[in-house]
């Protein structure tokens, strides 16, 4: 900082003696290891190429690796199977051009929580908050890390499923171990997500070149239109609506920058850039896979298959086949890292806007990192680890967060409509948020149909979180105890992770034009303060 730097000779100033070459060395170093942010503010360090691959990292998971027996038994073809999942590419790019617009109009980190908090208010943006926080992250995160484990343990239990507290040891390890990565620093965090997103897509691409050589050398009489089109069983539409499904899950994921949005660098261009780059390119590549797949392994040996990358090594890689559980545990661990990155952050806007503790809203003095929320991500994580029963939390989660996407998307037309002089940087045609509603509310009228008390279970976690709601957030006269507890708690918290609250950037408060209602001349941000 500038007062160290232009006094530094009256500070460093010895009256017995001259300071040596050596000694001024080790104290710059010392300097530079010490040196303090100008600002405790969350760093701007997610460019074009870390977007991109923010996006494609969370979206590539484990699914392509083994949703593609799911989308296959439903849909009954092989051809209805491959345009399955380029119709549910397409239903991702509607659904992330209008994130694209709610990114650049309401430029705030949080995603879903953030936007509906914005449009309908407190309670519903608290509701998706709650069900998230408690529930669908945590879960996820679980599942993931489950699936990273079983596939590193696969080479030395290869007779039998790996052993229970194995596998639960292993993810802790893991969650632990990459908790502490997004602790230290967001640039490391960030530059292991680029790594393990190329190595997916490069697992992915050693697959769609086998697969290519395959049908160069006459192996795609499946992929030919009277075989891939013919059908055992006509499927019902609840049939396909689950094969739509399923490969939903596969690209779940793509509106995940948006839980960064202020950590991105230019978000107004680089935000929208980086889904106009991400999204087309996962369904190319998720597209070339399964034709791959199809290529070289018939739909009976598929439907036969527990995790179909790994059958498809073993099929045709002989002994390099232990490249694609290894491919699955990398792309795995990377899923695991992006999620809570953008899972804490979450966290972080919940507690900004008062809806969790404010320990929550602060970071680290020094890297800039919301240390609480990460740890609260890991600590939850783990306890559902602990708990062992997570297929059918799987369940609830896949109905709320396919829920969550309508009511967001559902809230730019309502927002559209209540504020139509906003400034709004990107714009997508009214057809496009149209489109997509009515697909969703297809799919989730066939979701309540063939599974209510699934979908019952997801909308009762999700309302228990209206008590909470009325008694942690909305009821401001509590008794002096629990403020008292509260600030004795957040003052711990603060000591022990050396955590403050961030600052606001001089230029942003002086200059908040940019999200103003040209038909009132105020900023939004002033409105609702």
């Amino acid at each position: 900082m500038d007062g160290q730097k232009n006094g530094s000779s009256s500070i460093c100033s010895r009256p017995h003696g001259t300071v040596t070459d050596g000694s001024k060395k080790k104290r710059k170093k010392e300097e530079k290891k010490e040196k303090i942010p100008d600002r405790v503010t969350l760093k701007k360090e997610i460019g074009l190429l870390s977007a991109c691959t923010i996006i494609i990292g969370n979206i590539i998971g484990s699914g392509i690796f083994i949703s593609p027996k799911g989308v296959l038994e439903h849909s009954g073809s092989v051809g209805l199977a491959l345009v399955v999942w380029l119709l549910g590419g397409c239903i991702a790019a509607l659904g992330s051009l209008c994130y694209a617009e709610l990114g650049v109009t309401i430029p705030k980190s949080g995603g879903d929580y953030s936007y509906v908090t914005e449009i309908f208010g407190g309670l519903m943006g608290f509701l998706l908050l709650w069900s998230a926080v408690l529930i669908m992250y945590p879960t996820t995160l679980a599942v993931i890390a489950l699936t990273f484990s079983s596939y590193v343990l696969q080479p030395v239990f290869p007779n039998c499923v790996p052993p229970y507290m194995a596998t639960r040891m292993l993810s802790a390890t893991c969650l632990l171990l990459l908790t502490w990565v997004n602790c230290s620093s967001v640039r490391m965090a960030t530059r292991i997500q680029d790594v393990f997103t190329v190595g997916k897509l490069m697992a992915l691409g050693l697959i769609i070149v086998v697969g290519l050589v395959q049908i160069c050398n006459g192996n795609y009489e499946a992929l030919t239109p009277q075989v891939a089109f013919s059908l055992d069983r006509t499927p019902s539409v609840g049939q396909i609506a689950l094969a739509f499904l399923q490969a939903s899950f596969a690209f779940s994921g793509w509106n995940f920058l948006n839980y960064v949005t202020e950590e991105v660098v230019e978000p107004r261009r680089n935000l929208p850039r980086a889904i106009y780059i991400s999204i087309p390119l996962v369904t190319f590549v998720y597209t070339l896979t399964n034709i791959a797949y199809f290529s070289s392994m018939s739909p009976e040996e598929l439907l036969s298959s527990n995790a179909v990358a790994v059958t498809f090594g073993e099929k045709l890689l002989g002994m390099f086949s232990v490249i694609m559980p290894i491919s699955v545990a990398l792309s795995t661990f990377g899923g695991i890292n992006g999620y809570l990155f953008t899972s804490s952050r979450l966290c972080f806007s919940g507690a900004r806007e008062g809806h969790l503790p404010s320990l929550l809203a602060m970071i680290h003095y020094k890297n800039c990192t919301p240390i609480p929320a990460l740890l609260v991500c890991c600590a939850a994580t783990i306890v559902i680890l602990c708990i062992g029963e997570t297929h059918n939390l799987i369940n609830y989660v896949s109905f709320i967060n396919y829920l969550s996407y309508g009511v967001t998307i559902a809230g730019l037309l309502y927002y559209r409509w209540k504020k139509p002089n906003l400034y709004r940087p990107i714009k997508v045609n009214l057809l496009v948020p149209v489109c997509y509603l009515m697909f969703w509310a297809l799919l989730l009228g066939f979701s309540l149909y063939s599974e209510p008390v699934v979908c019952g279970v997801g909308l009762v976690i999700m309302l228990t979180g209206v008590p909470v709601y009325f008694l942690g957030v909305h009821w401001k006269e509590k008794p002096k105890c629990i403020y008292n507890f509260i600030e004795r708690a957040t003052y711990v918290g603060q000591r022990l992770c050396f955590v403050v609250f961030p600052q606001f950037d001089p230029i942003e408060i002086a200059n908040p034009s940019e999200w103003t209602d040209r038909s009132s001349g105020r900023s939004s941000l002033s409105a609702n303060s």
